[in-house]
């Protein structure tokens, strides 16, 4: 399916974060624009299509500003992504990612990255000798380093700096799945004793802002 007014589109998922070895998916995610007058009615248009070969996954504006601000660490991947790897790139979707700030908070962006990193945890307690035990290992140790540094530093940086690093985690952890237990204990208690450059709250308005700017610009596109 094709899908219209697409704002802002990347690679995310192993390949962004340089997890990447032969044979991974490549994994992509975007926003768009539903033109604006289809919101207006009793049946409004879908706000997520996502589909496989290939990969994809494409969120309405106001769904995806909905899910930066409650911290979701996924989609907040699309506005920190490295400059070469977005494929669209629109004036709007630079909007964005220059009020991407306004999106965190610390009690949200700790209790999703934490979040996310204990079912990544869970997973991998429960398919124990699955082939899938390494990259959930590598996912839980990844979203704690990510989500620690953005609460203390207010950046997100999507790339790994080590990336073997995180292949030898994964494969001591496929080996020995309980061994991840420590390692999120550890961020949990790192988590609770860092102090956080984020505000209690996000600040709703320049998204607010933004998304008004994204239904005056689609209005007269409607089907």
């Amino acid at each position: 399916m094709t899908v219209q007014n697409i704002l802002l589109s990347g690679v995310v998922g192993s390949t962004a974060y340089g997890l990447a070895r032969e044979g991974s998916d490549v994994d992509r995610l975007g926003m768009f624009a539903a033109p604006t007058e289809t919101l207006l009615g009793l049946h409004t248009p879908k706000e997520s299509h996502v589909t496989t070969a290939p990969d994809r996954t494409l969120h309405e504006a106001a769904k995806w500003c909905r899910l930066a601000l409650g911290g979701n660490p996924t989609v907040m991947e699309l506005v920190w992504l490295p400059g070469e790897l977005y494929e669209v790139r629109t004036p709007l979707g630079d909007e964005l990612i220059g009020i991407r700030g306004s999106f965190l908070s610390a009690r949200r962006v700790r209790d999703a990255y934490l979040g996310y990193a204990a079912q990544q945890f869970r997973k991998l307690e429960s398919r124990a000798g699955d082939h899938r035990t390494a990259k959930h290992a590598r996912h839980l140790k990844r979203l704690c380093h990510q989500g620690l540094e953005l609460y203390t530093t207010g950046r997100l940086a999507v790339r790994v700096v080590d990336p073997e690093e995180y292949h030898r985690f994964g494969d001591a952890v496929a080996a020995d799945p309980a061994s991840a237990r420590s390692l999120l204990a550890h961020y949990e208690t790192a988590f609770a004793e860092a102090r956080s450059v984020l505000p209690d709250r996000p600040d709703e308005r320049p998204a607010e802002a933004w998304l008004r700017r994204v239904r005056a610009e689609f209005y007269d596109t409607a089907a």
